[in-house]
C-alpha cells in the first residue's frame, strides 16, 4: 500500500511539472508581456526553453534550487554556440529563473487539486 501511494505521488509530481512547464511557456508567450517576448524570441531561445522544460519533466523533485540548476546546466550548453551573445544568453537564463515563483505557485495549486480529487 505504501509503495502504491508513493508511486502515485511521483506521478502527480511528474504530471504537475509537465503542466507547469506548459504554463510557463504560455505565460511567457501570451502573458502580459507576451507580445514583447514573441518579438524578441529567437530560435535558440525556443530550443533552450524546450530543453529546460524537458529536464523539468524528468526531475524527480522540482524545487527552486533544482530548477535553477536545470537552467544553469542548459545555459552552459548554449555558451559554446557562436551565434549567441553572452549577454543575450545571460538575459534569457535570468528571465527563466525569474519565473520560478509563478511556476511554483502553479505547482502548489495543481498538486493540491489533484490530492483533493484522489
Amino acid at each position: 500500500m505504501a509503495q502504491a501511494k508513493k508511486s502515485n505521488v511521483g506521478k502527480i509530481v511528474a504530471a504537475s511539472a509537465g503542466a507547469i512547464a506548459l504554463s510557463a511557456a504560455a505565460y511567457l508567450l501570451f502573458g502580459p508581456e507576451g507580445k514583447k517576448h514573441r518579438k524578441d524570441l529567437k530560435s535558440w531561445m525556443i530550443k533552450m526553453k524546450a530543453e529546460v522544460m524537458e529536464k523539468m519533466e524528468e526531475a524527480q523533485e522540482l524545487t527552486g534550487p533544482a530548477y535553477e540548476a536545470i537552467v544553469n546546466e542548459v545555459s552552459e550548453k548554449y555558451k559554446s554556440l557562436k551565434n549567441i551573445s553572452a549577454d543575450d544568453l545571460a538575459k534569457e537564463a535570468q528571465s527563466l529563473k525569474k519565473h520560478w515563483k509563478m511556476m511554483a505557485s502553479e505547482l502548489k495549486k495543481k498538486t493540491a487539486a489533484k490530492k483533493a480529487r484522489a
